[in-house]
């Protein structure tokens, strides 16, 4: 779900609601309406995550038209980089069940507070604290072993 927003989710979120907005009327009622917000969230996101991507490419795009740039040398590393540790996360967390995932991106990637899980997931405060330590143990055990099959 909302995967690579990073520094830029209040921007994704702001937009997110300037869309929901103008398609309030076409809010249907099928699903709670925190659900409907949640999702086009997820969609900001994924768009964000798409230009983030050709934006990289042109950075590396720059570079390799002139090499002896350091500032395109230096952008292009640390785009190369962020993009990487960012696919890297992106795919532990999709090797996690997906409870576990959930609790993950509700209580890190949506920001919400234990008590605003519990709500959004349906579990009582106790069940969203003692996943959510599980869950973080394993996401750690993924990326460790990942960092060393790398290593």
């Amino acid at each position: 779900m909302l995967l690579g927003a990073g520094s830029d989710a209040d921007d994704v979120v702001q937009e997110a609601f300037v869309k929901g907005y103008r398609s309030l009327a076409r809010y249907r009622g099928e699903s709670s309406f925190r659900s409907w917000l949640l999702a086009i969230v997820a969609n900001e996101t994924r768009n964000l995550y798409r230009s983030r991507n050709r934006r990289d490419g042109l950075v590396l795009r720059a570079v390799a038209a002139d090499p002896r740039s350091e500032v395109a040398e230096d952008a292009a590393v640390g785009a190369v980089l962020a993009a990487e540790r960012r696919a890297t996360l992106v795919e532990a967390l999709r090797l996690l069940p997906v409870k576990d995932r959930e609790v993950i991106v509700c209580r890190f990637f949506l920001d919400l507070s234990e008590d605003e899980t519990g709500t959004m997931l349906g579990w009582p405060r106790g069940t969203v604290k003692s996943r959510t330590s599980r869950a973080l143990a394993k996401l750690r055990g993924l990326l460790d072993r990942e960092g060393a099959l790398r290593g």
